[in-house]
């Protein structure tokens, strides 16, 4: 009896190669791997893109993106929930040797992390239930959440765990200052970054 020829098993796709996949079928979507999850999000209205602009002019003309820290859109952040879990936040400020800290697939340790901001599109959920716990296990010390469906900014400090335990809700009419942790005295303005009802 002659052995059988033994073939090595359809190799099944990790997730990162999913999301990889995924994103290279639908160009211009945000895709990230929460909580072991592929979620997905479609491009961004002009609205999303206003209220971001909005929420980095304060942050530059602080200083900023300097010597000490760099304002960027759209930076991976790596997070210690899973083997394969990243998000990519609308807007972060980092500290300034970020690159030094490149993790995997173009996300970055969140020990860089400062703050990170992000402005809800027609898929909140991620934004409000999803990435809080997730940000919070990463450490990062400030996660600022642009509500546009319920016309409120939510500023998320002191991460415990998988927890923020300080939760400050501002509204129309209103300005509040972030913490200095960040690296600098920065107040904002929740009309400014509340361009529109979605």
């Amino acid at each position: 009896m002659s052995a059988a020829a033994v073939e090595e098993p359809f190799g099944q796709m990790t997730l990162l190669e999913e999301a990889e996949l995924v994103a290279q079928r639908l160009v211009g979507h945000r895709v990230e791997i929460l909580g072991g999850q592929i979620t997905v999000t479609p491009p961004p209205d002009g609205q999303h893109g206003e209220a971001l602009t909005n929420a980095s002019v304060p942050f530059l003309a602080a200083g900023l993106h300097g010597r000490a820290t760099r304002v960027i859109q759209g930076i991976g952040l790596w997070l210690p929930d899973g083997p394969s879990d990243y998000a990519i936040p609308d807007l972060s400020i980092v500290d300034a040797d970020y690159a030094d800290h490149l993790m995997e697939r173009n996300c970055y340790d969140p020990a860089v992390f400062r703050l990170v901001v992000e402005v809800t599109s027609s898929n909140d959920r991620a934004d409000l239930k999803a990435k809080p716990p997730l940000y919070a296990g990463a450490g990062v010390p400030v996660y600022v959440i642009v509500d546009r469906r319920n016309r409120r900014v939510m500023v998320l400090t002191e991460p415990q765990g998988r927890e923020y335990r300080v939760h400050a809700v501002h509204h129309p009419g209103q300005s509040f200052t972030l913490p200095g942790s960040i690296g600098a005295t920065v107040t904002l303005v929740v009309d400014d970054l509340l361009i529109s009802k979605v």
